[in-house]
């Protein structure tokens, strides 16, 4: 089992790509959605912070966010803007199941929780879910992208 401070590691990795996601997602979407999108990522900043703060609290340095990241594909408008927001919460919550399993007790309740408002977000995103949110990714015949990345290959947007 991966020691918990690499898991923590791989979701602040991962909460990283969101934030940046979502600031594509804001660009793009439709004038309708874009409360919804400010309230994610304002979420996801929040639960960012909290990772950060985990792991200064275990000794360790929290992993910094890069510059930029590489999109799953391009996202010229508010269709492929609502697209991406779906995918930044699947991969988010696949980086939320490998916490849950590897916490226990409040962490564990916590990462659970944020497990959940990943795929309630997917949802509501793309108007239907899948049956175990999290593990989906792990199924995927390319796994998880590196380091938190919203992708393999794909364009670069900002």
């Amino acid at each position: 089992m991966r020691k918990l401070v690499d898991v923590l590691q791989a979701a602040l990795a991962a909460e990283h790509a969101t934030v940046y996601g979502y600031g594509v997602v804001g660009g793009r979407i439709e004038q309708s959605r874009q409360g919804e999108a400010r309230q994610a990522h304002d979420a996801h900043r929040a639960r960012r912070d909290a990772l950060r703060r985990e792991v200064r609290d275990l000794g360790a340095e929290p992993e910094p966010a890069a510059a930029a990241y590489t999109l799953p594909f391009a996202v010229p408008d508010s269709a492929a803007a609502v697209r991406l927001a779906a995918e930044l919460e699947d991969r988010l919550a696949g980086a939320y199941a490998d916490l849950v399993q590897a916490s226990k007790g409040a962490r564990r309740r916590e990462a659970a929780g944020s497990l959940s408002e990943a795929a309630v977000r997917s949802v509501r995103w793309k108007g239907s879910g899948v049956a175990f949110p999290g593990l989906t990714e792990h199924t995927a015949s390319e796994g998880p992208a590196p380091s938190g990345s919203p992708a393999r290959g794909g364009t670069t947007s900002g």
